[in-house]
């Protein structure tokens, strides 16, 4: 595809995503008000969508996207892993802030932003897989390992708060099966437990009362998207440019050199880098907030890394297509 029609495509997604920022900027919605769109999403409309997409895809697809899958894991887990260890050698950062930095350089908002974009280029029912198989990955394993390492250099600071005075283990445990608790992390699962196990397809009854909330998630994530860019106030800083380079730039580069070296075909190649080179997650920012480390520098990323991807994300698909 040419630049031209890549772009072209674009614009109803970053229309919305500007509909939804005047919304933020002007105080239509607020902080309080934007969580109930995000609850929307993140909870109801996209989890049904993919519940959709997993049991009305056949067994023998799901296998082949083992290499996915695997290029996925180490291109989020792995990318996760260097950026914390880079940073906490040359920075003057401390762990728990290492670990914050490092988590915001690597989640995207696959959640709102990759069914209209890989839809608009793949088919909706296309990415569901993809997009399920991404949600497993950040919920059930970046955030939870994230806060294990936040709490870990928590306790290392001598901190008493009863959160921190808990056993390692009970924390290991209760982070992992909060992320397991997430819709989208819990409902893909199902969803391919009952393909792969029992060979379930979903009937079409199903398939059409599921839709009704899940065709929502397109233009109602995009809004969203950008109501979160317009509520919040970007400072600028070297942090907060540096994450956001290394999520818009470095970590969709670093992709397209794992899943070649995985040998994936054109169009996991092409999803599975797009899946990172969205703009960071404010879920990502909102475990910043909890750790209370690098709140200002990661919401500023997150709203310098969205309006980044305007410029990188023509420019990748055009590249990679």
């Amino acid at each position: 595809m040419s630049f031209g029609e890549i772009f072209i495509i674009l614009i109803p997604i970053f229309f919305v995503i500007l509909l939804g920022f005047i919304a933020g900027n002007r105080g239509i919605f607020n902080k309080e008000t934007s969580k109930g769109i995000n609850t929307l999403v993140t909870k109801i409309a996209l989890p049904a969508h993919l519940f959709v997409g997993v049991t009305t895809t056949s067994r023998e697809t799901i296998f082949d996207k083992a290499s996915f899958l695997g290029a996925l894991v180490i291109g989020v887990i792995g990318f996760f892993v260097v950026v914390l260890l880079v940073t906490k050698w040359t920075s003057k950062y401390n762990f728990v802030q290492s670990t914050m930095f490092s988590l915001n350089s690597t989640q995207p908002t696959f959640a709102f932003m990759g069914i209209p974009v890989m839809g608009s280029l793949f088919g909706a029912e296309t990415v569901a897989i993809p997009i399920a198989l991404m949600g497993i990955i950040v919920n059930a394993l970046l955030d939870p390992l994230a806060t294990i390492l936040g709490t870990v250099g928590e306790r290392n600071k001598g901190s008493n708060s009863d959160e921190k005075q808990e056993s390692l283990f009970k924390v290991t445990i209760k982070s992992i099966l909060h992320g397991l608790s997430e819709p989208l992390a819990c409902v893909p699962i199902v969803g391919l437990l009952l393909v792969l196990i029992f060979n379930f397809h979903l009937p079409e009854l199903g398939e059409k009362s599921l839709d009704q909330i899940g065709n929502v998630v397109s233009g109602v994530a995009l809004f969203a998207v950008g109501v979160t860019i317009g509520i919040n106030k970007i400072k600028l800083s070297f942090s907060a440019f540096s994450i956001a380079i290394l999520k818009a730039i470095v970590q969709p580069l670093a992709m397209i050199l794992i899943a070649l070296a995985l040998g994936l075909g054109h169009n996991d190649f092409v999803m599975a880098v797009l899946l990172v080179s969205f703009p960071g997650s404010a879920v990502a920012s909102m475990i910043a907030i909890r750790f209370k480390s690098l709140e200002t520098e990661v919401a500023s990323a997150f709203v310098i890394s969205a309006i980044l991807s305007i410029i990188t994300l023509p420019f990748l698909i055009t590249a990679i297509m």
